[in-house]
Parts: C-alpha cells; structure tokens; sequence
C-alpha cells in the first residue's frame, strides 16, 4: 500500500488521501458498496465498475462457505470470481460472532460457527480468517475481532477489546509468514465499546502494531447505540490514530453519519445501507431519501435527480415508472441500486472537492439545509460537527433541531 494525505480541512479534521493497492488506485474519502457474497445484489461487475466505483467490500464468512477457498484458489481468487478489476476489502467475519451469535461459540482459540446451510461445526481462528482472506485474495484484509454487540455491558466488553488484540498479533503474525505482506494489506480493528477508557485501552495498544498494519478500523458501533455516543467514539479514536494511515469507519452508510464522520477524520466507510433501502424501493436524494412506492409518484415523469449523472437518471427513468416497477419488477430494484450508489459516490466526491477548495465547511451546511430541510437537523449532528469548528445553525435562526437521534425519515409506507 501507498498512502498519502493529499490536502486537509483548515477548519475540520477531514482530509483528502491517495491510497495505492495491488488493483488501482482509490482517492479517500470514500464509500465502499458492499458485496457480500461476491456480488452487489441486482448488479454484475461491470455495471458497478462503470458507476465509477474502485473499491468494494466481500464477506469472508460467506465467501467461507459458498463457493469455498477451494474454488477460490482454483480460480485465483475473488477478483477474477467476480469479475472484479479494482480495489477489494474483505471484513474478517468478526462481524458475524453478534450477527449470527445463536450459531457461534467464542473461545480464546477461535469462534466455533454452526454453518447456517448444513448445521456443520465450523471453527474461525483468527489464523482461519486470514488464510481464507488470502485465498480471497483481498487488497484490503480485516483482522479478525471479537465483536459484541454495542449495548453489551459488563465484563464481557472488556473481555472482548483485550481478545480482539491478542487476536490481532496471531493475525499479523499468521500474516507475516504468509510472504503475502506485500500483495495484501492487513488492518487492525479498534473495539471497546462504547465505554472510552476501553477505547483507550484498544487504540494504545494498536498503536504500538503501527509498522505491522497498513491500516485501522474502528469497530462495534451502528449496533443501536445513541447518536451521540456514536460520533463521540468515533472523534475520540479518529483524533489518537496516526495520520499517516487510513482511518475506517465500520458499517456506516447514512449520508449524515458518512460527512459527520469524514469531518471527524474518517477516510472510509462500509454499509449495505444504500442497496438495501433500493430494494425497498427508496432512492436517495440530496433533498432526503424518496420511497418511490408511495402513491404520489405514480404520474410523476420527472427522474429521480435531474443533476444525477447515474443510468437510471441520467437516462430518463421517470419517478412514476420506477414507482411502477418497484411495487412488481426486480428491475425496479436495480435501476435504484445504481441510483443510490451513485449517490453515496457524489456525496463522498463532493466532500474531497471540497476538502481540495478549502470549502468544506461550506458545503456541509449546504449539504444539511438541503437534507433535512423542513424535517430539522438531528441534534447529534450539530453537536459533533461543533466539536470540529462547525456551526450548522450558524445565520439560521428559525432552524428545527430534533433532539435525540435525529429526524426520522419514512422508508416503509406504501400508501
């Protein structure tokens, strides 16, 4: 990996980067898509590559288990299985220890899955998930973690952050052997919870792995925690991590928490956020997200966004017809996937043009008047993006804020 900041924010924490791998080039920051089974849903490789995208993300469990390391290293690896010619991240398969946990067993050897498919008992050490991330032949590699859920208190946090770093040095370790160090990059993963003395705790210790990781990610957050403890672990652990290293931010994918996060100093991010609420048949927008199954769309030609340069728009799709076809037809579906990649591309270009212009904090309070708009802005945004030197009431006297969490938006009514 080669890695170099580019520019920075004179206000904010954000910066713009250039990160070289084995595929290409990726300019940071940026939003990864992820394909979990070795395809984002509803769109083959090459549709993804002409969006513009330069990194996905894959899923080492599931790659685990279907199609196997054995077709992987037949065909040699996941890039050529997917048809995939840039940039690869693969998570560890930690994620799964909350996400499928009545199946998984944690002991300081590994984490002992009971395969969904067959019942088979499947032991993932932290040496396993390496060694099937090689066989993946990711650019990009995740130690394995042990992750608990976010509201989990006790014993066990702490248990887990200090398990997550003994896991980390049989991964560097298992890694090192491999003569692989040089085709793939290893990240360590920051847990503790949401307790910031665990956090300390974490990122002292992963700091001192500096020279043998290439990268860092923060883990166990999105998993139902307050808004504001979220970004308030984020800034305390973006502030500690070294500068020249990337900063991941695990499973964020709203577009408010991906510019909060980008402002604290966070260079990538990683949710299934964007296809998923496609396949609900909402398409996301600079002025908020649009559920297109609502009735009021049904004699609406406009497109989705007359700016946006994605297919579905940029080739005429009216609202009334995806409307249509998101109520019967899986290509509903697709056309918004491309949609709102292409969104969670722009957002992310538009904040490192502006980082580059010196603008960011300028764009960020366009960016939120036109978001939220009438609905008020979530106040967990205002206060972390105050902690950086941002004032998004600043000249907006007759603002709503909505305490807590923030504005709701409506993704599932049909009527």
């Amino acid at each position: 990996m080669e890695f170099e900041v580019l520019a920075k924010c004179s206000t904010t924490r954000a910066r713009v980067s250039r990160m070289k791998l084995a595929h290409g080039v990726t300019v940071l920051p940026t939003f990864m898509p992820v394909a979990t089974q070795a395809a984002i849903k509803g769109l083959t490789a090459q549709q993804v590559e002409a969006l513009g995208i330069s990194l996905i993300l894959n899923n080492t469990y599931h790659l685990n288990l279907r199609p196997g390391t054995k077709v992987l290293k037949e065909v040699g690896g996941a890039h050529k299985f997917q048809g995939w010619r840039h940039n690869l991240l693969t998570d560890s398969g930690g994620f799964q220890l909350v996400s499928l946990n009545k199946f998984t067993k944690i002991t300081e050897e590994g984490a002992l899955f009971e395969s969904p498919f067959t019942g088979e008992p499947t032991m993932l050490t932290p040496e396993e998930s390496i060694s099937i991330q090689h066989a993946i032949g990711s650019d990009i590699m995740m130690q394995l973690d042990d992750v608990v859920h976010t509201l989990t208190e006790g014993p066990r946090v702490s248990e887990a952050m200090w398990r997550t770093i003994r896991w980390l040095d049989r991964c560097i370790e298992f890694h090192e052997k491999s003569g692989r160090k040089d085709m793939q990059n290893l990240f360590a993963i920051v847990q503790g919870g949401i307790d910031p003395v665990l956090r300390d705790h974490c990122l002292d210790e992963m700091i001192k792995r500096k020279d043998r990781v290439a990268g860092y990610a923060i883990g166990g957050l999105s998993g139902g925690e307050a808004k504001d403890t979220f970004w308030r672990i984020i800034k305390q652990c973006a502030d500690k991590l070294p500068e020249d290293r990337p900063r991941y931010s695990m499973g964020i994918g709203f577009a408010e928490d991906l510019l909060v996060c980008v402002a604290l100093g966070i260079d990538m991010a990683d949710c299934v956020f964007p296809t998923r609420t496609a396949r609900f048949g909402v398409a996301l927008t600079l002025n908020g997200p649009l559920n297109l199954r609502l009735k009021k769309h049904a004699a609406d030609l406009r497109p989705i966004d007359e700016s946006c340069p994605c297919p579905t728009c940029a080739d005429g799709m009216s609202r009334a017809m995806l409307h249509h076809l998101a109520t019967i037809e899986t290509a509903g579906a697709h056309a918004l996937t491309q949609h709102n990649i292409v969104f969670q591309a722009r957002v992310m270009g538009g904040a490192r043009d502006a980082i580059i212009n010196g603008t960011f904090p300028a764009y960020l309070k366009t960016f939120f008047a036109n978001y939220f708009g009438d609905a008020g802005y979530p106040e967990w945004c205002i206060n972390a993006l105050r902690s950086v030197g941002v004032d998004l009431l600043e000249g907006r006297r007759d603002t709503k804020v909505v305490p807590g969490d923030g504005a709701k938006w409506e993704y599932s009514s049909a009527a």
